[in-house]
């Protein structure tokens, strides 16, 4: 299967998960809007959500996945899965003793960490604190969950773990379909999402492990024991925590500083929401996929193949977040209008969740290079570069959030979030680059300009139809005829784009060939 095939069906999953992630939110916004029920919620599901991706995605997709592909190499499938279980042995133990250990430290993380704005209301802080150790344990099921998705990409099985996520957006949705229809307050709507996650999480675990069995693997529980595999496994893990965990780390850094104002909070995640869905569907697609295909092209001494998959993902990549990226900045009003902009989400919302929106749209080609970047290091079993590189990263973020947060409110977060974004993509490229480890293609480089240009042809044309079109995508339009128009609008920028890249040359049929069948592309 072609690397871009295997980016679609990874994709294709991750897409699905992240419509289902826009009716979520879409009702969120409904029923909770930006008010205090809404803050408290995300503020309580942020914390298990950055342990997850500490410990689950950032650490196993980065340290266990070259390991178990070295196992499935060195071993077979009997060897692999003995790799398995050790490591799921002692994963489980420390999972256990950090859930217990931070349910009891609830109170002290809610005031100093979660979110230190809310220990002035004693309301706000109470519930957060409830909340939170309700869904806590999400991590222990989700951090299992990315062991064995970890498994099922070696094993070139890759929708199982792609569609896992879907089933967390299916549980909460029935939660607020419940709540909308019974007229629950925002107190107990806020409730029903908390025990839903924790029920989704142990859903999402049973979906991978269904999925590893299919795959002709099992997982049997040893007792923990510090193996030289398991040792190896855990001096990568370590930096590559920090690393895969980047985005939420400096996303937590900003809830703890926007605490401090109502509304900002839900409102930055309102808009997290919208850049996710090319992020997730580009971003981890590359991320997933890249990682064991480079470690195993390196295992196997193919250099001038990993060099290849590096560049044609960081091709794949600019080719639709640029464009992504021009649209969300010139569109972000219209997109929060159509998706948000009814029950408690009101007009006002909308001008706010839409500037931090437009802002995470200039950091979006970032956030997904980031993905594409470090399998290059980690596929090398190399997790401390990038961790050194995001430790920049957030030390950068909590300067500019905290000096730009008084004066511009929640958007200046987003302005530090994405600034971070592009500080880790340069240093992650500018490294690859010297090391050797990418290789440097002036066609590339000429592509990526040109492919600016046709964005920019499909962004003035955007901003010509959006005051033809403004009636239909005012406040006061039906809700059917908004988002029509705004389709409509969506579907002519994607043809404008794609016309554009081909007639200037930013994209071509020998590229799409590449991608495809994954040659080397040519000097020229």
């Amino acid at each position: 299967m072609s690397l871009v095939k295997k980016f679609a069906t990874v994709g294709g999953a991750t897409l699905g998960s992240r419509i289902f992630g826009f009716a979520r939110e879409t009702l969120m916004a409904a029923a909770l809007g930006t008010g205090p029920m809404a803050d408290v919620f995300y503020a309580a599901f942020r914390f298990p959500n950055l342990f997850r991706r500490l410990f689950a995605e950032g650490a196993f997709n980065a340290a266990f996945v070259p390991l178990f592909a070295k196992e499935i190499e060195a071993n077979g499938t009997d060897g692999a899965k003995r790799f398995s279980e050790e490591v799921f042995g002692v994963l489980f133990s420390v999972l256990l003793l950090i859930t217990i250990v931070m349910e009891l430290a609830m109170p002290l993380l809610v005031r100093f960490v979660i979110a230190p704005g809310f220990a002035d209301d004693p309301e706000k802080f109470s519930i957060t604190i409830r909340m939170a150790a309700v869904m806590f344990p999400y991590l222990m099921c989700m951090s299992l969950t990315a062991m064995m998705s970890g498994m099922l990409n070696s094993l070139h099985h890759f929708f199982a773990a792609a569609i896992a996520p879907v089933f967390l957006n299916v549980v909460m949705i029935g939660a607020l379909l419940y709540a909308l229809y019974t007229g629950a307050d925002p107190l107990a709507t806020a409730w029903y999402l908390s025990w839903g996650v924790l029920a989704a999480g142990v859903l999402q675990l049973a979906v991978v492990y269904v999925g590893v069995l299919a795959a002709g693997m099992s997982i049997g529980f040893r007792f923990p024991k510090m193996t030289p595999n398991v040792k190896r496994l855990l001096i990568l893990a370590v930096p590559a925590a920090v690393t895969g965990g980047i985005t939420q780390i400096n996303q937590l850094i900003g809830q703890a500083i926007a605490s401090s104002r109502d509304g900002a909070i839900a409102a930055l995640q309102y808009a997290d929401r919208i850049y996710q869905l090319p992020l997730g569907v580009v971003g981890v697609a590359v991320g997933v996929v890249l990682l064991p295909e480079l470690a195993r092209a390196l295992k196997g001494g193919n250099l001038r193949e990993a060099g290849n998959l590096q560049n044609r993902s960081i091709e794949f990549v600019l080719f639709l977040t640029i464009p992504a990226a021009f649209a969300l900045w010139i569109l972000s009003d219209e997109i929060i209008r159509v998706l948000y902009e009814r029950g408690a989400f009101y007009q006002e919302n909308t001008a706010v969740v839409g500037s931090i929106l437009a802002i995470y749209g200039i950091g979006l080609p970032a956030f997904v290079l980031i993905k594409a970047l470090q399998p290059g290091f980690y596929a090398r079993e190399d997790t401390k570069t990038p961790m050194r590189f995001s430790a920049i990263a957030v030390a950068t973020n909590c300067a500019t959030a905290l000096t730009l947060f008084p004066y511009m409110g929640a958007p200046g977060i987003a302005v530090a979030e994405a600034t971070a974004g592009w500080i880790s993509t340069v240093l992650l490229f500018a490294t690859l680059l010297r090391r050797g480890h990418l290789t440097w293609e002036w066609a590339l480089a000429k592509r990526t300009a040109l492919l600016v240009v046709a964005a920019a042809v499909m962004g003035a044309a955007i901003v010509f139809l959006k005051q033809y079109f403004a009636p239909w995508l005012a406040s006061g339009a039906p809700l059917l005829t908004k988002i029509g128009t705004l389709g409509l609008l969506i579907a002519i920028a994607m043809l404008i784009y794609f016309a554009a890249a081909f007639l200037v040359g930013g994209a071509n049929l020998g590229m799409i060939r590449r991608n495809l069948n994954r040659k080397p592309a040519p000097d020229g």
